[in-house]
């Protein structure tokens, strides 16, 4: 956010893939026009709450699929975030949720699936019920991923590296494991070790 489009601009430019984790939730209208304007970024992927309901969520997958024709290029991954690593059980029952985060984080990976997106964010715990229930086409993008040697943080529902993959995670997502490290290239490498 504090560098904006620009920065993307420069790492498309450069040949990367960006995932524009932006975690969209709003009304269908403004996410599609949201959507609209990642893909004339050309991102590679980006995200919307599945807790914005299945229009919203078709809305932005519509956007891309639109966006994307018109451009004559590939429409981005659109994927739905379940429910945040950083909250426990608890703390869903505190904002209404029904159930623990793994049957909460299956109906919204199912709402998603319905409206057309790619995939979903998910613990990797609750990844291989996900890949199950939705398929295993049915992209799995975890977060609060932790490898042994680094702290959990704000994250609640945790997993290393190997949990992740083994659960059927297909990308995973790493931050300060790396970023707050004191040498984040080597942090990177244990990361990958483990």
């Amino acid at each position: 956010m504090s560098e904006g489009p620009a920065l993307v601009e420069r790492f498309v430019a450069d040949g990367h893939r960006v995932f524009l984790d932006l975690k969209f939730h709003d009304i269908p209208n403004t996410i599609a026009q949201a959507v609209r304007a990642a893909k004339r970024l050309r991102v590679w992927m980006t995200n919307v709450h599945a807790s914005g309901g299945g229009d919203m969520m078709r809305a932005a997958a519509e956007a891309a699929r639109d966006e994307a024709a018109k451009c004559g290029q590939t429409a981005p991954l659109v994927i739905a975030v379940t429910v945040l690593t950083s909250l426990a059980d608890s703390d869903l029952a505190r904002i209404g949720m029904a159930g623990t985060s793994d049957d909460a984080a299956a109906r919204l990976a199912m709402a998603a699936r319905e409206a057309g997106l790619d995939g979903v964010v998910c613990s990797a715990r609750e990844a291989a019920r996900i890949k199950r229930e939705a398929g295993n086409d049915f992209l799995c993008v975890t977060p609060g991923i932790r490898p042994p040697w680094s702290q959990a943080g704000d994250q609640k529902r945790t997993v290393t590296p190997a949990e992740a993959l083994a659960a059927g995670a297909d990308y995973l997502v790493v931050g300060r494991p790396i970023t707050r490290a004191d040498d984040p290239a080597d942090a990177a490498r244990r990361l990958l070790g483990s």
